[in-house]
């Protein structure tokens, strides 16, 4: 079973939004597939060097080294239980490989599971360094903020994580923002109160570059466009700073929340 390929399979439209299996098989499924901005041959050659064994062992250490993360700060919580349960719904995996799973995800508790031997073994199997690299290391980012914040021995491994997939602070801080944004990305709804008298739909059209009179087909156009020019993944692409890729995110929940204001006021209007 290719699992590298399982995690990144259709679960594309839940980029932005979601439980945390589906996100983190989003950013799998996008990332290996885009290669970080590579090109077709780059992927090819990507896909190439993936072997069985290779694509056992990035399943292995998923779950070993989200263990490892849950137990770092003393004790395993219910959400960080939730968010492994919800990955290997995500996976589809049947009863038989969700015990295998459970079972990695509490060999790789202790205080001291060699984790470094294991990040090595993985660093070797998928490339240092490279596409899979940074997916693994995001899908650890992701999971470990799920519960809002990230404890200093947390912090500790998930840096030990990057030095042995040969990923530097820079690309860590990247990937940790794009993970913090992704967290964002549900939108705070305004002020009720008919919306301080329409101005938050005035101001809704003002964020899309819109006249109140724009049609459906305007609004969505406006919609795509601003997203597919803002999201943090193009930032990231083009090798934006934590600062860049925070804004990005920031630009981003204003767009959506001024599309879906529109769209439920012409609904109810």
């Amino acid at each position: 079973m290719n699992w590298i390929g399982k995690l990144g399979g259709g679960a594309l439209g839940l980029l932005v939004g979601g439980p945390l299996g589906a996100v983190v098989g989003a950013v799998l499924g996008h990332q290996f597939d885009r290669g970080f901005g590579g090109g077709g041959a780059r992927r090819r050659r990507q896909r190439a060097r993936l072997d069985p064994a290779a694509d056992a062992l990035f399943f292995e250490s998923l779950f070993l080294v989200m263990g490892h993360l849950a137990k770092a700060d003393g004790r395993v919580s219910e959400v960080e239980i939730a968010a492994a349960r919800q990955m290997m719904r995500q996976l589809r995996l049947d009863p038989g490989r969700q015990r295998e799973a459970i079972a990695l995800f509490n060999r790789g508790k202790p205080a001291d599971f060699p984790l470094r031997v294991q990040l090595r073994r993985l660093s070797q199997a998928i490339g240092a360094g490279g596409p899979l690299a940074r997916a693994f290391l995001q899908a650890q980012l992701d999971f470990v903020l799920e519960t809002g914040q990230m404890e200093r021995r947390q912090r500790l491994v998930v840096n030990q994580v990057a030095d042995e997939l040969g990923l530097g602070r820079v690309e860590l801080a990247q990937l940790e923002a794009l993970a913090r944004a992704r967290r964002g990305f549900g939108w705070q709804r305004p002020r009720r109160a008919a919306d301080a008298a329409d101005g938050g739909l005035a101001h809704a059209f003002k964020v899309l570059g819109l006249e109140a009179s724009a049609s459906d087909e305007e609004v969505q156009r406006a919609y795509r466009r601003l997203m597919n020019r803002h999201h943090p993944d193009k930032q990231l692409a083009r090798g934006g700073s934590p600062e860049e890729l925070k804004r990005s995110a920031e630009r981003t929940r204003e767009i959506r929340g001024a599309y879906e204001l529109i769209r439920e006021r012409r609904r109810s209007g």
